[in-house]
């Protein structure tokens, strides 16, 4: 059964979540579909972004219940095989060259919270609600938490982890996890907003910096960290897109990755 379709079209990939009658929940050839579907988008060179949608009224539930029941008889080896394959899919999508919306219309649960929290840009409908549940039924959300506790902060962290309750699209914005809280008429409108603005960048600007915040977020500032920012940006700087970027601004012309 297929997880998901993807398309391409005018520089935007759309990887879209096909399974609303349970409810997009993933399994485990769910999870091989989201890798493939990343890394096809990412290392295909006509694609400037990539967004993520789901249909139906959640957005991604977690873990599908037949893979569940598989899993509950599974070995400890075998469990480290198969969480092996998520923590692959969320670092897929986390360290994905181009930059990823999510455009979440529904609820998130359990595992689905990973998936969102591993996106650059996150607007949600204001019905949408978010639980990490893991520890209703015993267990913790230990493969998404690098990606969830960056994106909530530790402090959210503690409160939604350990008690496992629901929260409200407008706790998830205040908290940090997601950008844009908007009615569901207007999710398209924020998603194409953004992508504008992405497409109006420089497109080895756009990699640069989304590699940048990979690199800098969370670590000490070092002598060693300020020192690979100077190459970072006199590497840029140096480049032909860096060059033709800063002569089109002072020369008050567009660059020639814009339409003229």
């Amino acid at each position: 059964m297929t997880a998901l379709t993807l398309t391409v079209d005018g520089g935007i990939a759309r990887i879209t979540l096909t399974q609303p009658e349970i409810r997009n929940a993933f399994s485990d050839e769910g999870i091989a579909e989201i890798t493939t579907a990343f890394r096809t988008a990412g290392d295909r060179p006509d694609v400037r972004a990539i967004v993520l949608a789901a249909e139906g009224p959640a957005f991604c539930a977690g873990a599908n219940l037949n893979w569940m029941r598989r899993m509950a008889d599974y070995s400890r080896d075998e469990n480290r095989v198969d969480a092996g394959l998520l923590a692959e899919m969320l670092r897929v999508i986390y360290e994905c060259p181009k930059p990823t919306i999510a455009r979440v219309q529904g609820d998130v649960y359990a595992g689905g919270m990973g998936l969102v929290a591993c996106c650059d840009m996150v607007v949600c409908a204001d019905t949408a609600g978010f639980c990490l549940s893991e520890v209703k039924i015993g267990l913790i959300p230990a493969t998404i938490s690098p990606y969830v506790i960056r994106a909530m902060g530790a402090r959210a962290s503690h409160r939604y982890f350990l008690t496992g309750e629901r929260f409200s699209a407008q706790e998830a914005h205040r908290i940090g996890y997601v950008h844009e809280v908007v009615d569901a008429e207007q999710l398209d409108t924020v998603v194409d907003g953004w992508l504008k603005h992405l497409l109006s960048a420089g497109p080895a600007a756009v990699r640069a910096c989304k590699r940048l915040v990979l690199d800098v977020a969370e670590r000490e500032i070092s002598e060693q960290l300020i020192a690979a920012t100077v190459e970072q940006i006199a590497t840029i700087r140096a480049s032909s897109e860096g060059k033709e970027g800063v002569q089109a601004f002072l020369n008050k012309r567009k660059p020639n990755w814009l339409p003229g």
